[in-house]
């Protein structure tokens, strides 16, 4: 599973969205930004955007071991600007012999 290719079909669902005039990723130091651009003549709220970004990020997910954060930067006038992130959750995935809790030997015990 490559990253990117959920970027792009990400990228390519926020894009759909009409009242959007434009959607690009910018990365700064190693953090994706995500820069939304909504036309002028819409009322599109801040919320509005954050549950499309979240719709997008799930479809864009979906069927794979994935976890996403947005986070707001700021905004000037209809420019709206997220730092974004898909990740891999951390979990164990061998036994380091101390009898932990959440041992990969006692996952399929449950």
């Amino acid at each position: 599973m490559d990253l990117d290719d959920i970027w792009v079909m990400f990228l390519h669902e926020l894009s759909s969205y009409r009242h959007y005039h434009s959607v690009k990723k910018q990365i700064y130091t190693g953090v994706p930004f995500l820069y939304i651009q909504v036309a002028e003549n819409t009322n599109t709220s801040q919320e509005d955007i954050e549950t499309t970004i979240k719709k997008a990020a799930a479809r864009s997910m979906k069927g794979k071991r994935l976890h996403s954060e947005t986070i707001f930067v700021r905004q000037e006038q209809h420019l709206f600007v997220y730092r974004h992130r898909f990740y891999v959750p951390q979990e164990k995935m061998f036994c380091c012999g101390n009898l932990c809790v959440n041992c990969v030997r006692l996952r399929n015990k449950k």
